[in-house]
């Protein structure tokens, strides 16, 4: 079955920074996404640059799985097409928040908590444990690997309690945090994965390379989107699965919508 992936970069730190320039050439989008065709899984990209964000409904409809990278301008990202992505994602596509992306609009309006963390930018290392290594997100993956040069997320995470603990890191100053999570909302899953600092080349890492794979292949939904899920009809009485007789006052007419 053919996995539509669709990477989403920031594209600010590629232009503005030599160091992730010389990383990414191609950006860190087509970096992941590159990757993600060499594992079998079909890749697009769309940057903040492009009209709508490259993120149109039509688009959206057609993607299985959505990848988010953002830092610098998550203020850029206009509402209306965070709410559109929250909508898709209600309706059963799949969503991987990256690194950084953990402050993004998208995150935090499907997680409804401030996402905040401690951080240090010190190049240290990242020892990343398997903690649940059953889970399909970490098949193929040693009991834990690490990253030589990486960006130090710290405890307390304000997210909601996950569904499920895939990865624990470790850094070398000492602190701990959970590097990989998932939950799910409504029809949709959604993963969490912290290694991918933009002047480290974690994106090439063949290990987080691999957990992208596999977590693009974990919140791949292949049932018809659930659409309509945000509505909220006014099922009337003559409708009702046993027949009823309305009995009492009521606000609102048979049919007629309700308040929003």
């Amino acid at each position: 079955m053919t996995i539509r992936a669709l990477v989403w970069g920031e594209n600010v730190h590629e232009h503005e920074n030599a160091t992730v320039g010389a990383l990414y050439p191609d950006g860190m989008h087509g970096t992941i996404a590159a990757a993600l065709r060499a594992d079998g899984i079909e890749a697009e990209t769309a940057i903040l640059q492009e009209p709508e964000h490259g993120l149109a409904d039509e688009r959206l409809a057609r993607t299985d799985v959505l990848l988010w990278w953002g830092h610098k301008a998550h203020g850029r990202v206009e509402d209306a097409v965070v709410e559109r992505v929250q909508r898709h994602v209600w309706q059963g596509m799949g969503l991987l928040v990256l690194h950084s992306g953990h402050f993004s609009k998208i995150f935090k309006r499907l997680m409804g908590t401030p996402c905040s963390l401690t951080w240090r930018e010190a190049g240290e290392r990242e020892r990343v444990w398997t903690v649940n290594p059953n889970h399909p997100i970490a098949a193929g993956l040693p009991p834990f690997f690490e990253l030589e040069q990486s960006e130090m997320y710290g405890e307390p995470f304000a997210v909601p309690e996950p569904s499920e603990t895939v990865f624990l890191s470790w850094y070398q100053g000492g602190e701990v945090f959970r590097s990989g999570m998932t939950w799910q909302r409504g029809g949709g899953r959604i993963f969490y994965f912290a290694p991918g600092h933009e002047v480290y080349p974690l994106y090439h890492d063949p290990n987080v390379q691999r957990v992208l794979g596999n977590a693009v292949r974990w919140a791949h939904n292949p049932a018809p989107r659930w659409t309509g899920i945000e509505q909220a009809p006014n099922r009337p009485v003559d409708q009702a699965p046993e027949p009823i007789e309305a009995r009492g006052p009521s606000l609102h007419k048979a049919g007629e919508a309700g308040y929003r």
